[in-house]
């Protein structure tokens, strides 16, 4: 038995110990126990390969399969131990060094302390076995390594620290993807968390533009109402109330079955009976498959609002509007153009509500045509 037998056994332990990377987050590869005696075992093999191809022909090669059995398991074990026992160092380092010097901060620092302190606690803990090993091991063996010491020794230590090098670097490429691919989840999954916050805070913000677009509306031909006639008043008050009930309950859902917003928009033309007379007609033909459809709430109410805003009322020439479903699950909302004016003042809400809706919901857009004589809004509808 010589020095250089004795530091490739050292050399072996050393590649289960460098570089464990952070393991602030339970997911980290080596933060698992079973994980961890894998990546000693796969640093241990590692080391060999990596002894072998250094230098192929070196004399620990050449006696390693006509060594006793006993002698090679004896080896074997010592350098498992001691790939353990380096290993679990540097992974504790790792853990001191998360708390004072992150990678994700200051990485060139830590890449420089982390570094340094693993090699000089690498070089001390092998130094220190291969000690221990030499001296209990049995008396002619003690002799053998004794008797020689200067060209042996010198090549084998040289050997060893450029198989330990290459190792670190090998280790330190695997804990450092292993770290990096974890953070790049987490930001990933955070980043995904805050879109959804986001949209979902937006999507609660569209629903409550509603209320006063609606409101304002219908509260002022309500007060001319109530000066004009008490129960046509009351009436209208009876009806507004039960659709406001109904806006305030479904203001909270995304999506509601398009059978429940036709029961809606029927209540709420009778508010626009009352408002604009038979200045308004409404043909209406959904198919019963269609009805359990779903879209955003509201979204009809918002679409006859908008026609009405920038279109003419009259007896003589009443505005049309047809609602009507396609064969491609979709919802048609047409009307006839009789625009006011070119400029009308608009707060922005209607059209662009819903088309901020849709896209918070659904990868199906709305579609929007103005040919001159008709404005046509085509609305996907939704499954469940």
């Amino acid at each position: 038995m010589n020095i250089l037998y004795l530091l490739f056994n050292a050399g072996s332990g050393y590649g289960g110990s460098l570089r464990p990377m952070e393991k602030t987050k339970k997911d980290l590869f080596l933060n698992n126990t079973g994980k961890r005696v894998l990546f000693i075992l796969f640093a241990f093999i590692l080391t060999y390969i990596v002894s072998y191809i250094i230098d192929p022909y070196a004399p620990y090669w050449g006696t390693f399969f006509t060594r006793p059995a006993w002698e090679i398991l004896e080896d074997v074990a010592f350098s498992v131990f001691t790939s353990a026992v380096i290993s679990e160092t540097s992974i504790l380092t790792s853990r001191k060094l998360n708390k004072c010097i992150i990678w994700t901060e200051k990485p060139l620092k830590r890449l420089i302390v982390e570094t340094t302190l693993n090699m000089l606690m690498v070089l001390l803990i092998n130094l220190l076995l291969t000690f221990v090993y030499v001296h209990c091991a049995d008396s002619d063996r003690a002799a053998s390594v004794n008797s020689i010491l200067s060209i042996e020794e010198t090549k084998g230590m040289i050997h060893w620290i450029v198989v330990s090098a290459a190792i670190a670097f090998m280790i330190m490429g695997i804990n450092t993807g292993d770290y990096l691919i974890l953070n790049w989840k987490n930001a990933a999954i955070k980043a995904a968390e805050y879109n959804q916050a986001a949209m979902e805070a937006e999507l609660q913000s569209l629903k409550l533009q509603i209320d006063p677009h609606f409101v304002f509306n219908n509260l002022s031909v309500l007060s001319e109402l109530i000066l004009e006639d008490q129960q046509l008043g009351y009436d209208y008050a009876e009806n507004f109330t039960k659709i406001y009930r109904y806006m305030l309950v479904n203001s909270r859902k995304d999506v509601i079955p398009l059978e429940d917003e036709l029961k809606f928009l029927d209540a709420y033309m009778f508010l626009i009976k009352h408002r604009i007379g038979d200045g308004v007609e409404f043909n209406i033909s959904v198919s019963k498959d269609a009805k359990f459809l779903l879209l955003p709430p509201m979204t009809l109410q918002l679409l006859v609002e908008n026609a009405l805003k920038h279109n003419r009322t009259t007896k003589k020439d009443p505005l049309v509007i047809w609602i009507f479903n396609t064969d491609q699950h979709e919802l048609v909302v047409k009307n006839t153009l009789m625009r006011i004016g070119k400029n009308i003042d608009s707060s922005g809400i209607g059209l662009k509500n819903i088309d901020r809706r849709y896209r918070l919901l659904s990868e199906r857009q709305l579609k929007i045509n103005d040919d001159g004589h008709c404005f046509t809004v085509t609305l996907p509808l939704l499954k469940v």
